[in-house]
């Protein structure tokens, strides 16, 4: 039977944060979104896991229903966050699921607490580095920056949603999911939950992660989880580009493990949940993480 979400709240330094508990018992799993998006991009996966695990899926700061401050966006008080969300829950060593910019706060709370999570995910992320696209802060900002949805509807939103994802999303879940990153307003427009100036901030925290400089400071199994399409030539391209940063960090990485998601474009997890979650319960139950 798919156990069905309870939509919790949790006070963490003066701040709520929202996050959805599957339930499940075993293995605890904390699954991290990523930037501009929302616990509910694992609507799909979370319960395919939490048939034989524990797991929750967090909002984390600045998103979805979660707290919203000003301050607060660079690794290591997110990467708190994270501590306190596991310690309020007395999760023991659960295994840290970050999708996108999510990955990368795996990462870092990986390195920043090495006692805490018994291994982490990289979910399409993990290797995010600004600096070493863009040629200083400003241009990274520029863009990175969101889209402005200003006066955009719900309707017209959704209609540029389906024409652009027929190929690669199919039915309303997936509508509602994505529609979870924005508050609709009385007037029927939409206005994204991670506000332009508190993106603006994760870029400037973006600017000071350096990957491959704390790859050789974790100390638990990593599982990377890579897309690709190779169908795409421009997809390809950039599977190759990623192909190499791959091999990066599995030489530095103490214990890693690649497992492409084939056919499958960044946000996998509303894509093909069944993939994901099939690849992190293999990992699970061959002893990758211990």
């Amino acid at each position: 039977m798919t156990p069905a979400p309870k939509d919790e709240w949790v006070n963490l330094n003066g701040l709520s944060f929202h996050y959805r508990d599957w339930g499940g018992s075993g293995q605890p799993i904390v699954l991290l979104h990523g930037l501009a998006s929302n616990c509910h991009i694992w609507d799909m996966v979370a319960p395919i896991l939490a048939k034989d695990n524990a797991v929750v899926a967090l909002d984390q700061r600045g998103h979805g229903v979660s707290a919203k401050p000003d301050d607060g966006y660079d690794f290591a008080t997110v990467s708190n966050d994270l501590l306190d969300l596991i310690r309020a829950r007395n999760m023991e060593r659960p295994i840290v699921v970050g999708h996108s910019w999510g990955a990368d706060v795996a990462l870092e709370f990986a390195v920043a607490y090495p006692e805490i999570a018994c291994g982490i995910c990289f979910v399409d992320g993990g290797m995010i580095e600004p600096s070493a696209r863009h040629a200083d802060l400003a241009t990274a900002k520029e863009e990175m920056a969101p889209p402005i949805f200003t006066g955009v509807t719900k309707e017209a939103f959704l209609e540029r949603f389906r024409s652009r994802g027929k190929d690669r999303f199919n039915g309303n879940d997936v509508e509602d999911i994505v529609l979870a990153n924005f508050e609709v307003l009385p007037d029927n427009t939409i206005r994204a939950n991670l506000s332009r100036d508190n993106h603006l901030r994760i870029i400037e925290a973006l600017w000071d992660h350096h990957p491959p400089a704390l790859f050789s400071r974790v100390t638990c199994p990593v599982l990377m989880m890579p897309a690709r399409q190779e169908s795409d030539p421009a997809a390809l391209e950039r599977g190759d580009r990623r192909a190499k940063s791959l091999s990066v960090a599995q030489s530095l990485l103490p214990i890693s493990k690649i497992k492409w998601m084939e056919d499958s474009v960044h946000d996998v997890p509303i894509q093909r949940p069944e993939l994901v979650a099939a690849t992190i319960k293999e990992q699970i139950d061959g002893g990758f993480f211990g």
